[in-house]
């Protein structure tokens, strides 16, 4: 009775497509085939099927074949989604992980319920309202812990260096997810606005943090886009017309659905025309941040600075669907105010394997900037204005980070010390960091170099075309020079990792707030940035030069 009523909604849908040549011949037969296999299937295939879970799975591997923003939002999705984009939820503010089989505390929310009622990072939860969590028997703690505004949820933890099991009460709360989850003064003159997302309010947020730190004295700023993946396209216009004047154009959009096309144009009076601007970006700044950073460069109204830009120029728009499901489908091509698309990879031409390529460099334009006329390219993402490579961890920092040991040091040493000096000044002294060393070789953790894998590859070759007898005694000496001791790279790569590790314990005590300002110091792009804002003729000259 299901499939009859479901076949017959495909039916009658074929009648709602809009006539477009030899199209709808093609749609109309293949839905009839995928209608007439999926009843063969219902009818004769051995285990019983879910109708659901297999109609979502065929969707989503359809969908994969055009790009990976054009996705189906199943009923059970649709919280998730508004969450997305309006960046808030109800629930306590926490974010969990599965260690080794217990559902850990790994971030809180600065603000949030959690951070309010005593809760910690590092804390194991252990039951959530009297219902043992219990990881194998499938239970999602996440569902468990969210739930309507004003009503409590009671956590059940056990703390680092306790047995004892501890309740605590959480009302829970609407949680809005920062934009800007950071923003202050670096020095006495330069501001600092960590933009993170692009969400319903992150113009509100950026206007309000660039207004307060213009109240502190600010007389010039860098905006951070790292790692941010972007967002709604109206929130970055506004964000732009912050610094672009009034009906200046900032973005327009292009695509098959020629009336849906559109120039964005700046609707307000800009806020301040004047002051300089250092933007940074990293391969990780998509979408929306690539048309903040892009739109700036393109007005020489400010200097870009880390590594070229992710090369995401599609734009999505949502389509609400039957059963209070959605689709967001890619309709468009963004364009930048010197014309250029950044679009990095061509979805519409695949290889032969299914697999995409990026645009090549012999097919990228030159663009001209609008004042200046400084060259510019289309096609591979934003190119920074000052190029900074992005440094490689250490493997050992890496395996410290990914296996959570310096985690878990964070934590002990959050147990141990109850308060730490203000995030800006905080260090580890040489005796602390030896104390981590001791500590760090009684954990369980191991990693393979690549010079040791290049190592074992070079052996592997020599016995196959059976060289290895006659330098196997080389390759040994190179091997006991080159293997790796925990220990000797503790110390070889200790500022690298002391800064990390620093970085992980100023968070147990300051939250997203304090691992911010702790790393001004040492962050290579910032620091590059308060070098360039003390040289302004150099500054001027990036924007002026040809």
């Amino acid at each position: 009775m299901y499939l009859t009523a479901s076949l017959t909604v495909v039916a009658v849908s074929l009648a709602s497509f809009t006539q477009t040549g030899e199209n709808f011949f093609e749609i109309a037969k293949n839905l009839d085939i995928y209608a007439t296999l999926f009843k063969e299937l219902n009818r004769y295939y051995v285990d019983d099927i879910n109708p659901n879970r297999t109609i979502k799975t065929s969707i989503d591997a359809m969908l994969k074949s055009f790009d990976p923003y054009t996705v189906f939002y199943a009923e059970d999705d649709i919280e998730d989604y508004m969450t997305m984009t309006t960046g808030k939820y109800n629930g306590i503010g926490i974010v969990t992980s599965n260690r080794q089989g217990k559902v850990m505390i790994m971030g809180i929310d600065e603000g949030a319920p959690a951070e309010k009622s005593g809760l910690q990072i590092g804390d194991e939860i252990v039951k959530v309202d009297g219902v043992e969590i219990n990881l194998k028997k499938g239970i999602d703690p996440s569902k468990l812990i969210k739930g309507q505004t004003g009503t409590s949820v009671k956590i059940t933890i056990k703390r680092f260096g306790s047995n004892k099991l501890e309740d605590i009460s959480v009302t829970r709360d609407v949680v809005k997810m920062k934009n800007v989850p950071y923003f202050g003064m670096i020095n006495e003159e330069v501001g600092y606005i960590d933009l993170k997302d692009f969400n319903s309010t992150a113009a509100k947020e950026f206007r309000q943090a660039f207004a307060d730190l213009k109240s502190s004295g600010m007389k010039k700023l860098v905006i951070d886009l790292r790692e941010n993946p972007g967002g709604l396209l109206n929130m970055a216009v506004d964000i732009c017309n912050v610094f672009i004047p009034k009906d200046a154009e900032i973005v327009s959009t292009k695509g098959k659905v020629e009336e849906w096309n559109k120039t964005y144009t700046g609707n307000k009076q800009a806020v301040d025309t004047e002051i300089p601007l250092v933007v940074l970006i990293n391969s990780r700044s998509a979408s929306a941040a690539e048309i903040v950073a892009g739109v700036l460069q393109d007005y020489d109204r400010g200097v870009l600075i880390g590594q070229r830009s992710y090369g995401k120029g599609l734009v999505q728009i949502t389509r609400d669907l039957s059963y209070n499901t959605k689709l967001k489908v890619t309709t468009a091509k963004y364009y930048i105010p010197s014309g250029r698309c950044i679009q990095a990879i061509d979805y519409s031409h695949r290889n032969p394997d299914g697999s995409v390529g990026k645009v090549p460099d012999s097919l990228m334009t030159a663009f001209k900037t609008v004042r200046s006329g400084r060259t510019v390219y289309d096609g591979g993402g934003i190119l920074p204005d000052v190029i900074l490579d992005k440094p490689t961890p250490a493997v050992v920092t890496q395996t410290l980070a990914n296996n959570l040991i310096l985690f878990d040091y964070a934590v002990k040493y959050h147990h141990e010390h109850t308060a730490i000096k203000p995030a800006k000044e905080f260090s580890l002294s040489d005796a602390e960091y030896d104390e981590f060393v001791k500590w760090a070789n009684t954990q369980t953790f191991d990693y393979t170099t690549q010079v040791e894998k290049d190592l074992a590859m070079l052996e592997a070759n020599a016995k196959k075309e059976r060289y290895y007898d006659s330098v196997s005694e080389q390759l040994k000496a190179l091997r006991t020079k080159l293997s790796h001791s925990k220990e000797a790279d503790l110390m070889k790569f200790k500022e690298e990792i002391k800064t990390a590790l620093e970085q992980e314990i100023v968070v147990h005590y300051y939250l997203q707030k304090g691992t911010r300002e702790q790393s001004f110091a040492k962050d290579a792009e910032i620091q590059a940035s308060l070098q360039l804002f003390k040289d302004m003729n150099r500054y001027q000259t990036i924007l002026k030069t040809k």
